[in-house]
């Protein structure tokens, strides 16, 4: 009996020991979370280099973009010598088109037809030239007697001239002797008679050379004439005008067979093939929403760039010159880059991101990265890609 209550006395002590130990555990455990808090100054906090660099989606593509080669559509390929990953020179035959052999037909028979032109050209020419070769001897044997009929009169006109100077010499000697009494007056007017007379010979000598000569002149004008009608007449012969017909066609012909070959407008290599030989050259609207018919893609892959969409409020702090980290996780490691062209328009975002939630309309200018190791990504034209431009130093 004189135990128990210390029993009840004990049992409270117990249940009031458990309580304070579980309040004092309950204590230490609070005191421990609280302890276990980092300091705040103890947490990482980026770089301001790192902070500073601009970033943005982009995708990968060739120098100069990816071209397009087409042809006229509807056109069938006959034949295709190229394939995908070919590289190309410039000007290097791509495919021929189905009406290529009709073409080339043409081809043949506009030059069969230009060379019987031309011949028929250079017979009548040949035959222009031996006219006016005839002319010019026409007109030298016509000459050839006038000019020594001309020669002799001019001997003539000299002898004449001496006679008729030494007549009038004498004539004035007579009116001096007659005056003195020497001579009577029917030798004067002998005299006088005789000097007439060799004046007449000498005009009629002179006004004969004058009229020969201008028949001569006259002859020459005519044969002039003739050779330059026949000159004329060659210059615009029916053979010259068919020639230059002849010509036209050939030209137009090959003009025509130049479109049925379809050539590498600039060297690069071959992306995709999307017509097949005997396939035809697709419309616009066969290809869907903003295509455009083409029979290969291809792009300057041996230099490579990014096409980066930077933010429009960001655009200020970009620079050409600056260097640009490029990442992917197709891509092994980070490739390097120099802002090479700063585009001048800003427009809608093509290159989405995978979050859900990204803005599908923001703002953005094109900035073109000429990536400085090219070969590691020259088979990843279209790749999305991280863009990380870092502040100019």
């Amino acid at each position: 009996m004189g135990d128990k209550p210390f029993l009840k006395l004990s049992g409270k002590w117990v249940i009031t020991g458990a309580i304070a130990l579980t309040l004092g555990i309950g204590a230490v455990g609070v005191s421990q979370v609280f302890q276990r808090q980092p300091d705040r100054s103890s947490v990482l906090v980026p770089s301001s280099e790192e902070s500073s660099a601009i970033s943005a989606l982009g995708r990968i593509e060739p120098a100069g973009q990816v071209i397009r080669v087409s042809g006229p559509t509807g056109e069938r390929i006959l034949r295709l010598l190229v394939k995908e990953g070919q590289q190309l020179e410039k000007g290097e035959t791509i495919a021929f088109l189905e009406s290529y052999p009709e073409r080339q037909a043409e081809v043949k028979l506009a030059a069969s037809r230009y060379l019987e032109a031309q011949n028929q050209f250079v017979a009548e020419r040949e035959l222009g030239i031996a006219q006016r070769q005839e002319a010019r001897t026409r007109r030298n044997q016509a000459e050839s007697p006038k000019m020594r009929e001309i020669t002799a009169q001019d001997a003539i006109v000299r002898q004449s001239k001496v006679e008729f100077e030494q007549a009038q010499l004498d004539l004035k000697r007579y009116q001096y002797l007659q005056k003195a009494g020497a001579v009577s007056q029917q030798d004067l007017e002998n005299k006088a008679l005789e000097f007439q007379s060799k004046q007449q010979q000498f005009e009629r000598a002179i006004a004969t050379r004058d009229m020969l000569q201008e028949e001569l002149q006259t002859d020459s004008n005519n044969a002039k004439a003739q050779i330059n009608r026949t000159q004329a007449g060659t210059l615009r012969s029916q053979a010259q005008i068919d020639l230059a017909s002849a010509q036209s066609n050939l030209e137009l012909a090959k003009a025509r067979m130049t479109r049925t070959i379809i050539r590498a407008p600039k060297a690069g290599q071959v992306l995709k093939v999307l017509v097949r030989e005997g396939e035809s050259i697709p419309t616009v609207a066969n290809q869907g929403k903003n295509a455009k018919q083409a029979i290969i893609e291809m792009g300057n892959t041996r230099q490579m760039y990014v096409v980066a969409e930077v933010y429009e409020t960001d655009i200020n702090k970009v620079q050409i010159g600056q260097i640009a980290t490029i990442s992917s996780p197709v891509i092994k490691g980070e490739i390097e880059g120099t802002v090479d062209k700063i585009g001048l328009q800003i427009d809608k975002n093509d290159v989405l991101g995978t979050d859900p939630a990204a803005n599908t309309d923001t703002r953005v200018i094109e900035v073109k990265i000429r990536l400085h190791n090219s070969i590691a990504v020259s088979g990843l034209t279209n790749l999305q890609v991280d863009v990380a431009i870092q502040p100019q130093a």
